[in-house]
């Protein structure tokens, strides 16, 4: 992808002092405000998380066919929650029904700081959808004893044995996603895509033995499947109906279902239709032709995201990870930032890369700036700001893509953040008040660049592979750096200038690069634990490329690493020249991509994006530590509520906003358990009877 964390948003931000659950549950709502001044946007913060909450401007102005458009469409997504916590972490879902019952059923001190431990490690496992963190990978370490832990079991009579209890303390499966080839990918790594048996070698094989009918349209094997052995032999088994996680699938096809009769035009319902379908079959190639009707429908106000996408969390690159976001359109800034689509082919023709990687034509780049009414899985509590679909290059060349920003994250972020870490880190006065004026449109404009031009860029060479199959485990961070190339290297382009998007494209670019290399060299780091290399394909990809700039510029001075007061900072002294530099590693990131040259993205990301300079990471930890705002942030969603007449039909639907992050996570896991061995109710039997 396509999905895009925030360069400057998450260099300070990225996603609870909990209520008494006995006396608010997630019912208990603050009503909806309609202003940034008077909207409360921070939930509660723990260990190093805030959550926040987001609002849904101009819900109001929605049709009450749309607003149940998007009120069945935010259902689907929840209904497959527990297969993002499965898919995780083979233990996940029995490990978090233990803590659950225990959090509802303990009666003894909750005064105790071994107790105030339990909830901040309850709240942790919610945010990440498992026990690993949800940035880093590493499996999260409670701050309780196992004696401790054995008390609550037995005064809640709560039952957790063997291995599910084991691993809550134990070393074993200590990385959800292991990106170190020397021990193994498949062999490291927790995530549930694959049986504990199976080796990185076992898949390799398998899926090179699999070709698709039409190589120019190959067909994305392993996306929605896990990869076991059964009785010594290779098996998929495939998420659908009646397969894996076909408890929750059903569910999700049910209000599917819905929306599909709801459906805004006919495109969109044909969309809608072939989603069931492949969700029905497990068949790839419906859900090829499901990603062109989508890419296709482009007309009304709500569009979505909904099934197995994104690659990352598969250190091979295969399987997807559930997720869902729900999204309205908004207007005035759609409206704004239409103008890159409509000259997205003048930034292929002038980009740096070869002529030969260059596309003759972007087809049906659209971009739009887009209001989230709900998200779950992979999306939910942490969240892009920015996506980009569909992800197959054959399908984003003939007929599209579709690249969204997501507004009211957005702004919710920079309505949560602060400006303290910004005076710290950076190096003079003049960098502070350029990135205040410009640093929040220099990363909007960023976002658009990255996922309209950025994604859309570039062609394969001739009878090279797809991406997940030539650089392997280094294709993700490669894609994401190339796409932010792109986007640095416009930056401080004229042409943003001549089309309005800027009054002044050299400020804007200056702010854009300052915070850019301050935070992939110093600030992002503040997420990994001293001695720690650096996992997560973002954090990697802003390092690889911030490091290489630096070190190739060393000779001409573009950027000095200078020391003041005893402090590290980086100071940018020819902006043009930095440029050019963007230019230079865009070209030849685009090379690595276009030939898949392994080896050369193995160079790039190994020597410049995995290893952390230990000195600068101790002084960045220590500097940082005054700060207590914690540096990763994630929200709460808003509760759509339908109202119902006397005859039982819905007459509208208000949106509300939960008290509690807690409150939201146990009211989930009453509606959307189904997979836990106690299934969930039914949802809103009685707005499904008035829909019948």
């Amino acid at each position: 992808m396509n999905k895009l964390l925030s360069t400057c948003l998450l260099a300070t931000a990225l996603t609870f002092v909990a209520c008494d659950k006995d006396k608010k549950d997630a019912e208990t709502v603050q009503t909806e405000k309609t202003t940034a001044d008077d909207f409360n946007y921070k939930v509660e913060e723990f260990a190093d998380i805030k959550v926040l909450r987001y609002q849904i401007p101009g819900w109001d102005n929605l049709s009450l066919k749309e607003q149940k458009l998007v009120y069945y469409l935010t259902q689907a997504g929840l209904a497959g929650r527990d297969i993002m916590w499965d898919q995780n972490y083979r233990h996940n879902l029995k490990i978090r029904e233990a803590l659950e019952n225990i959090y509802s059923n303990y009666e003894g001190d909750k005064t105790s700081e071994e107790w105030k431990s339990f909830e901040t490690y309850l709240k942790r496992v919610w945010f990440s959808n498992g026990i690993h963190h949800h940035y880093s990978n590493a499996k999260i370490k409670p701050g309780f004893t196992k004696d401790y832990f054995d008390t609550l079991l037995k005064e809640t009579n709560t039952q957790l044995t063997g291995e599910p209890y084991e691993v809550i303390f134990n070393d074993k499966d200590a990385k959800k996603v292991n990106l170190d080839a020397t021990v193994g990918l498949v062999e490291g790594s927790a995530v549930n895509f694959y049986g504990p048996d199976v080796t990185t070698a076992d898949v390799e094989a398998f899926y090179a033995n699999k070709k698709s009918p039409n190589p120019d349209k190959p067909l994305s094997f392993g996306l929605n499947s896990q990869l076991v052995k059964e009785n010594g032999k290779l098996v998929e088994k495939v998420y659908k109906s009646g397969g894996l996680y076909g408890e929750a699938i059903d569910e999700i096809v049910k209000w599917l279902v819905k929306a599909k009769a709801v459906a805004e035009n006919e495109k969109q319902a044909n969309a809608l239709g072939l989603l069931i379908k492949y969700y029905n079959t497990g068949d790839l190639k419906t859900w090829d032709d499901y990603n062109v009707a989508w890419v296709e429908a482009t007309e009304g106000n709500i569009d979505y995201i909904n099934s197995f996408i994104e690659v990352y969390n598969d250190p091979k690159g295969y399987t997807g990870s559930y997720e869902s976001i729900v999204q309205i359109k908004d207007f005035d800034m759609s409206k704004k930032m239409s103008v890159l689509e409509k000259d997205v082919q003048w930034f292929e023709d002038n980009s740096p890369i070869m002529d030969e990687h260059k596309k003759d034509s972007v087809v049906g780049v659209t971009y739009k700036t887009v209001i989230v009414a709900g998200e779950a899985g992979d999306a939910s509590p942490s969240t892009p700001i920015g996506v980009n679909l569909p992800n197959a290059n054959w399908i984003r060349k003939a007929h599209g893509s579709k690249s969204v920003s997501l507004g009211n994250i957005i702004n919710a972020y920079n309505n949560a953040g602060g400006t303290g870490k910004l005076k710290e880190f950076a190096h003079d006065e003049e960098e502070v008040q350029l990135s205040e004026k410009y640093g929040k449109e220099a990363d909007k404009l960023h976002t658009a660049l990255h996922e309209v031009v950025g994604h859309a860029s570039g062609q394969m060479n001739p009878g090279v592979g797809e991406t997940k199959e030539t650089l392997k485990n280094y294709a993700s961070t490669l894609e994401e750096g190339r796409a932010d190339l792109v986007g640095l290297y416009y930056l401080m382009d004229p042409k943003l200038e001549e089309l309005g998007l800027t009054d002044d494209h050299e400020k804007l670019g200056k702010a854009a690069y300052n915070d850019y290399i301050r935070n992939g060299l110093m600030t992002q780091l503040v997420r990994i634990e001293p001695g720690e290399d650096i996992e997560e394909a973002h954090m990697r990809n802003r390092q690889w490329v911030s490091a290489w700039v630096f070190e190739k510029g060393k000779e001409e001075g573009v950027i000095e690493k200078v020391k003041k007061d005893g402090k590290t900072y980086f100071d940018i002294k020819d902006y043009q020249k930095l440029r050019k530099l963007f230019g230079e590693l865009l070209k030849e990131t685009q090379r690595i991509k276009s030939e898949g040259d392994f080896e050369a993205a193995k160079a790039l990301v190994e020597t410049y994006g995995v290893k952390v300079d230990q000195d600068i990471h101790k002084e960045v930890l220590e500097r940082n530590a005054q700060f207590k705002s914690a540096p990763y942030s994630g929200f709460v969603n808003p509760v759509l509520v339908p109202e119902l007449d006397e005859n039982g039909e819905i007459v509208t639907i208000k949106v509300t906003q939960p008290e509690s992050f807690e409150g939201q996570m146990m009211e989930y896991a009453k509606k959307y358990s189904f997979l836990t061995e106690k299934k969930s109710p039914k949802e809103e039997e009685k707005v499904e009877a008035a829909e019948m």
